[in-house]
């Protein structure tokens, strides 16, 4: 069987991230795949899996910062802010102020009040988003707070009688591209939807590590365990009798790092848990060896 560790996927368009888990389970001989923050079918790009213990890696790879770029078309919305869904309206749009355009971004830019988009994998007294939308039952979603760390114009190029913006956007866990489409759209009144996504980084894994599923099916390129959590987490060694008792549940001393996690390693190097300090001591939130072992 594949041994644990990452595999950076580049994914293709019109696949689900589910499908892609489902490939990667075939080729891995194991169930235990999973995925860190959910692409939508559309979108291409950075999409990490885990493979079995660094399934548990997983939860905390997603509330990574993550990068993007994108096309977003003004004069137009749909149904799912994207272009799957159906058009709902239309404005006619030849040019616009770049002063105006510069605002609207601006107004979208840093700490955020952003409503989900309806067809989303939110859930709604148990039941997804997208699902009850599909039934005609389309959910009020709660407004949350997100950041948006850069949100650039990069082109502007006309598409008929409206405009299609190139973007880059740089933003924490849970933003979606498709609401800043359909904000920026509204701010300006002309209504917008995404039309292209591209997933370029999630925390410090770029889509120029990532490999494509053919590339993966003719070699497997996974990156261990030990040393997927040095990239991706503050590193802190312990010496033998710390990861012995950390092994065990025990909790140690702090680490000075406060509650965001850190990857602590025996002297080996290889990983023992992803740790936090919490009330003056550090306790772990994911073991990776055995007692003993």
């Amino acid at each position: 069987m594949t041994e644990s560790g990452l595999l950076i996927v580049d994914k293709p368009g019109g696949w689900t991230s589910h499908d892609v888990v489902a490939r990667i389970r075939k080729l891995t001989g194991t169930r235990r795949v999973g995925h860190a923050g959910t692409l939508d079918p559309m979108a291409t790009g950075v999409l990490v899996v885990g493979v079995d213990k660094a399934t548990r890696l997983l939860g905390y790879l997603t509330l990574a910062e993550k990068e993007y770029t994108a096309t977003i078309r003004l004069g137009q919305t749909t149904a799912t802010d994207d272009a799957e869904g159906e058009p709902i309206d239309h404005v006619p749009v030849k040019n616009i102020d770049q002063a105006e355009l510069l605002r609207a971004v601006g107004g979208l830019t840093g700490q955020i009040s952003q409503v989900p988009p309806g067809v989303s994998a939110i859930k709604v007294g148990g039941q997804r988003s997208y699902r009850l939308a599909r039934a005609g039952q389309a959910p009020e979603l709660a407004a949350r707070t997100v950041t948006v760390s850069e949100f650039t114009i990069e082109q502007i190029r006309p598409a008929g009688d409206m405009l299609d913006l190139d973007a880059r956007v740089t933003c924490s866990s849970g933003t979606y591209i498709r609401a800043l489409a359909r904000d920026l759209g509204a701010a300006l009144a002309v209504g917008g939807h995404l039309t292209a996504l591209r997933r370029t980084r999630v925390g410090p894994y770029l889509a120029s590590q990532a490999q494509t599923l053919d590339e993966l099916a003719d070699e497997l390129a996974v990156i261990p365990l030990a040393a997927a959590a040095a990239a991706a987490f503050p590193r802190r060694e312990l010496t033998q009798e710390e990861a012995r008792a950390l092994a065990h549940g025990a909790r140690l001393r702090p680490g000075g790092t406060g509650s965001a996690p850190v990857a602590a390693f025996a002297p080996d190097g290889s990983l023992v848990a992803l740790i936090e300090d919490v009330d003056g001591q550090a306790r772990s939130l994911a073991v990776f060896v055995t007692p003993g072992s």
